[in-house]
């Protein structure tokens, strides 16, 4: 059984939780004038404090609490027994108190508020001016700063329910969309191809008996194709096809999301490019930004589309860890039928792909369709 990478920090968080640490070099220091016991007692005391720094972004429930009821009380005793400037630790505390509900949320804010209070007590009225004015600002941009990590935690909270929501918006529109075609298709090709099924067995019986009739059968069947050839194409074309210029737009999101930098040449656009190309290749740009973001660890990524008169180019160039250690990591599986999928919806307009290594790293998806495809014979399979 594998073991259980340590981390200090949840990985989610960034640096952010390491750039506090800094500031313990302060209490630190304030050490500095004490000796024996109180000297152990103090670094210990900081040790803990440092450990429930830690746990509190990891614990939750009632842990949470009990993790940050030791935290208030270890900067209620540094503050009253060593220097009331380790008050300031209570910046970490305050941090922390906007993580809690709002049920709790008032209860926690007013420990933390006597938690502040209590260590200044006894020698605020012995304060000179200076210190005051020093103090003071310090104290109330403490007290001020759950609210604003508060409004700042409520805000990213509701951008991912947002996130969420949008996806599933986009899940039920899919869903809706293949309802549609499934009905669409059931209700105008069902029945023809259920009269080619049954001519064609009265056919296969009146081969031997009745010549003339079987070819008359026969013949039907040819115009009943080719009726239903033309339902296939007359809702193909009543499908909304999303353009390259739609697609380039949403892989730019993407992979800004992805901190990958995007460089673009050609026209996307495609003026003279039927709906179906552009279709495919839009699924061709989706299905290899995707893999991109998920698989190559790249930084760069580069999309050039050249419209001659004979044929589109596409090609997608990245500098990530290339084609033999993504198959590694995949073991060959999900961008292999990511290919094949891109592979059989080209087939349909005569167009090709090929993916190969860079010349340094990272990979290289070629894609080439030609302008003109090749009429289909009549009953040919779309």
């Amino acid at each position: 059984m594998a073991r259980r990478q340590f981390r200090l920090f949840p990985q989610r968080l960034g640096f952010f939780p390491y750039v506090w640490l800094i500031y313990l070099v302060f209490p630190i220091l304030n050490l500095q004038g004490e000796k024996g016991i109180k000297l152990l007692l103090g670094a210990a005391l900081l040790a803990l404090f440092a450990v429930t720094y830690r746990q509190l972004y990891w614990v939750s429930g009632k842990a949470f609490f009990l993790w940050l009821a030791v935290q208030m009380l270890i900067i209620i005793v540094l503050s009253l027994f060593y220097t009331p400037f380790n008050v300031y630790l209570g910046f970490y505390t305050s941090n922390f108190v906007s993580y809690t509900g709002k049920k709790h949320f008032k209860l926690v804010y007013a420990a933390f508020v006597v938690m502040v209070f209590i260590p200044l007590l006894p020698g605020i009225a012995r304060m000179g001016v200076n210190d005051l004015g020093f103090l003071v600002p310090f104290l109330l941009f403490m007290l001020v700063f759950p609210f604003g990590m508060r409004s700042l935690n409520r805000s990213k909270m509701l951008e991912k329910e947002l996130d969420q929501a949008n996806e599933v918006i986009k899940e039920l529109v899919k869903r809706d969309e293949r309802m549609r075609i499934a009905r669409d298709l059931h209700d105008t090709l069902g029945h023809t191809l259920s009269l080619i099924t049954l001519k064609s067995q009265l056919v296969e019986r009146l081969a031997a008996k009745d010549v003339q009739r079987a070819q008359a059968e026969a013949r039907e069947i040819q115009r009943t194709s080719r009726a239903a050839l033309r339902q296939m194409r007359e809702l193909v074309s009543e499908m909304r096809a999303v353009t390259v210029a739609e697609e380039l737009a949403e892989a730019r999101e993407m992979l800004r999301t992805a901190e990958i930098a995007l460089e673009l040449e050609g026209a996307a656009d495609l003026e003279g490019v039927s709906d179906l190309t552009q279709n495919i290749l839009s699924l061709c740009i989706k299905e290899a930004v995707t893999n991109i973001v998920k698989h190559s660890e790249a930084d760069r990524c580069s999309i050039a589309i050249a419209l001659t008169e004979g044929e589109v180019r596409l090609s997608i160039r990245d500098n990530g860890v290339g084609l033999q250690q993504r198959d590694k990591e995949n073991h060959g599986r999900s961008e292999g039928n990511g290919m094949k999928g891109m592979a059989e919806r080209l087939s349909l307009i005569d167009g090709s792909l090929t993916l190969d290594s860079g010349e340094t790293r990272g990979t290289v998806l070629n894609v080439v369709i030609p302008r003109v495809v090749k009429e289909r014979k009549e009953g040919e399979a779309l």
